[in-house]
């Protein structure tokens, strides 16, 4: 009697997805200065923040004190800038030791890869939108008439959507001080056109229409909903669901132009 031996099937599985998110949060662990800046920097310009409109009066008109009214959107600024910082500098380090070399050279795909990445300073920023709200609602009195929870998450998702264009743009670095120069490119002209200095509504025409393609605008639009609506909105929730947008499309386009070769 024959027996035919028929090939097997390599059946797609999450090792290589886990394997990588485990290893860079082992590096994260072990990097305490990266520690430091994710988790103590943005509670700490938060306290700065607090003590520079600690005794500025309130507006007559606008009952609400500055703090409070600036602060909730710093809460999604701030994660924002550190995350999309220290992705990009960490994304570009593995390309110039070789690491992301020879991981390419491996079965693993660019998506496990880069989903591997994403999730890992995922879990930073996570972390980090936490500690975050938690002195400034805690500590320093900051005050929203909606939930401080629909905070930390849009804080969070905003810190991912940092870590996503974080890794889009350290695509197109060859040096990690290359990988620093594309924060006043891609955060500063956001942070200027995002509501924080002057309402987007009262922007010329043409700023307005480019601050409209802008996550960190929907992520200082969510955060204004929740502080003045005690219940969600279905504005915060679109916001919100924008922002998550952006972080999916700059994950994709960074696993598109993700290169094989660091040379």
């Amino acid at each position: 009697m024959t027996t035919t031996l028929v090939p097997r099937h390599r059946t797609p599985t999450l090792r290589p997805y886990a394997a990588t998110t485990g290893r860079i949060l082992r590096q994260l662990r072990n990097d305490h200065r990266t520690v430091a800046m994710i988790l103590v920097v943005p509670a700490v310009l938060m306290a700065l923040l607090y003590f520079i409109y600690k005794d500025t009066p309130t507006n007559p008109l606008n009952p609400v004190p500055i703090f409070d009214r600036v602060g909730i959107s710093m809460l999604g600024i701030l994660p924002f800038i550190v995350m999309f910082l220290i992705t990009a500098i960490a994304m570009q380090r593995e390309r110039t030791s070789g690491t992301l070399e020879r991981l390419l050279t491996t079965p693993l795909s660019k998506l496990d890869l880069l989903a591997g990445y994403g999730t890992a300073f995922s879990v930073a920023a996570a972390a980090q939108a936490a500690v975050a709200c938690l002195v400034s609602f805690g500590l320093l009195g900051l005050d929203s008439a909606g939930s401080p929870a629909w905070v930390v998450v849009i804080a969070m998702v905003d810190a991912v959507c940092g870590v996503a264009l974080g890794l889009l743009a350290s695509a197109f670095a060859r040096t990690e001080f290359q990988a620093v120069q594309f924060m006043p490119v891609v955060v500063a002209p956001q942070i200027f056109l995002c509501g924080l200095l002057v309402p987007r509504g009262q922007l010329p025409g043409w700023l307005e229409a480019i601050s409209n393609v802008m996550p960190l605008s929907y992520a200082v639009d969510a955060l204004q909903q929740v502080s003045t609506h005690p219940d969600v909105t279905g504005q915060m929730l679109r916001d919100l669901a924008v922002v998550a947008g952006f972080a999916i499309v700059a994950l994709c386009l960074g696993a598109a132009t993700l290169r094989r070769r660091t040379a």
